[in-house]
């Protein structure tokens, strides 16, 4: 079911996003804090010998390293940072602003992860359709955000909703497209004082959701 309308689809920079992600950014696009915190969220949400796909990814995925993987399957736009992430047995590259088939098969999966990902979704609902087709019975979707992004890349549902919108909204695509109601998780660290001014900590952002039954 959709959720957007055609305004709330659009972003500023509207040239291809293969474009933009042609050159490699081998950073942290997000703190120490918030990465932590996804890595304890993965140790515990996560089952050993899962199969894993990481949607939207870079050159880290920062899953637990202590953990058992069946296999591990690794999705971008950019080949270097793919090729980098030594944790994929596989990986593909595949602009989902202009096609959200996944070509994997039905109930081949049992995690997916998006982290700092969705915000860059023109199509969402397409996108999770094609996610609750993929995953097995008792498969996750994981999202996680904070409140970064490439600002000029992210539609105008993201740029011009508050934090807790953008939560309401996320968790409302799930819902019309084959999830559960998810569980939300939401942590926020005090800044920390330093020499020069307040550092502010990545807030974190998460929602768990398992897919619906078909009837």
């Amino acid at each position: 079911m959709e959720v957007l309308n055609n305004y709330q689809r659009k972003k500023l920079d509207e040239s291809n996003d293969e474009e933009f992600y042609s050159d490699p950014k081998f950073v942290y696009h997000l703190d120490s804090n918030f990465r932590q915190n996804l890595s304890d969220l993965y140790e515990r949400e996560i089952d050993n010998n899962s199969i894993v796909l990481d949607l939207m990814s870079s050159w880290d995925s920062y899953l637990p390293k202590g953990k058992k993987y069946k296999k591990v399957f690794g999705h971008g736009l950019n080949k270097q940072e793919l090729e980098r992430n030594k944790i994929f047995d596989s990986y593909w590259i595949q602009n989902f602003n202009l096609s959200q088939q996944i070509p994997l098969d039905e109930e081949s999966v049992d995690y997916c992860l998006m982290v700092a990902a969705w915000q860059y979704l023109q199509y969402p609902e397409n996108l999770t359709k094609e996610i609750a087709r993929i995953l097995s019975r008792e498969g996750k979707i994981i999202i996680a955000f904070s409140n970064r992004a490439f600002w000029h890349k992210a539609p105008n549902i993201w740029t011009s909703s508050t934090e807790e919108e953008r939560v309401k909204y996320v968790r409302k695509v799930l819902i019309s497209n084959g999830f559960n109601e998810p569980k939300i998780i939401k942590k926020f660290t005090e800044p920390a004082l330093n020499i020069f001014n307040f550092l502010n900590k990545d807030p974190f952002y998460c929602l768990i959701a398992t897919r619906e039954e078909l009837t």
